[in-house]
């Protein structure tokens, strides 16, 4: 597994390749602009050559993007839907820019269409997105939840409904976040739980399509719904849940990426990654 973290672009997006070098990352996360705003300043051609500069030179990949938190593609509000297909294409071609081939997004919120609509909802939106930029490789990856509230995604069923209603299904792959699933009631601490969840991943969606993996600890217990995120081995996964993952040779090169809470010095991140690489075979 190439593992890393979620880092900052504070001070320009190729910054995040200085902080992902400095905590020993093999793999990195990023937004691509502010996640709880709607605009995005257009890159200019100076930030786009640093980017690729630093991205040779520390060789530091798959690199990874995660969409603004503000977008909901299963809204039935025909406002904010239509706002967030907006902002998702400005994310996907923003990937595109700086060659950043996955696109992580929670498959949304119902707010109380119902499950069914919602899903519904999520497989139009991205297929009216891939109409209108057919040139783009850009692959996004659905991401599993915790199933707080009404968000979909909380189950692997949810996932596996939206992909069928993609009409491009190579557009679309998953990112699974430990934190997520344990929280949404998948069980995968011992080694056959482990092989039992990841049968269902395997069997509705496929383990080829597994292109990330959110590697969290959980500050709640198993099927509590709540997404919180604890430091590897200090939540209620433990460090055997993590070993299961890290040790599955099927995930080799796939990037297993932090997303906990880190100080100035990202000292929290270099001892979760040390933890993560200790549990290696």
């Amino acid at each position: 597994m190439r593992f890393g973290a979620h880092m900052s672009i504070a001070g320009g997006v190729d910054k995040a390749f200085d902080r992902a070098e400095k905590a020993g990352c093999d793999s990195l996360q990023i937004f691509t602009k502010n996640s709880n705003q709607w605009n995005a300043k257009p890159f200019d051609e100076a930030v786009l050559e640093a980017w690729k500069q630093r991205e040779a030179e520390t060789k530091i990949g798959p690199v990874v993007a995660h969409d603004s938190y503000l977008i909901n593609l299963a809204s039935p509000k025909d406002d904010l839907w239509e706002k967030s297909i907006d902002a998702f294409g400005i994310e996907l071609q923003r990937c595109d820019q700086l060659g950043i081939r996955y696109l992580v997004t929670h498959p949304g919120s119902h707010t109380g269409s119902g499950e069914e609509a919602g899903l519904a909802r999520v497989s139009e939106a991205l297929n009216r997105l891939h109409n209108d930029m057919p040139e783009l490789d850009v692959i996004t990856l659905l991401e599993t939840t915790a199933g707080q509230g009404t968000n979909l995604g909380s189950s692997f069923e949810h996932l596996a409904t939206i992909t069928s209603g993609v009409e491009d299904k190579l557009r679309v792959g998953y990112c699974l976040d430990t934190c997520h699933i344990f929280a949404a009631g998948y069980d995968f601490r011992t080694p056959e739980q482990y092989a039992e969840t990841m049968k269902q991943f395997d069997d509705l969606l496929g383990i080829d399509r597994l292109f990330a993996i959110h590697l969290n600890d959980s500050k709640n217990d198993l099927g509590s719904r709540k997404d919180r995120h604890e430091h590897i081995g200090q939540g209620f996964i433990g460090l055997d849940g993590f070993r299961q993952f890290v040790n599955d040779k099927r995930l080799a090169n796939v990037p297993g990426l932090l997303e906990t809470k880190k100080s100035e010095d990202l000292s929290e991140d270099i001892e979760n990654l040390a933890t993560l690489r200790g549990l290696v075979d």
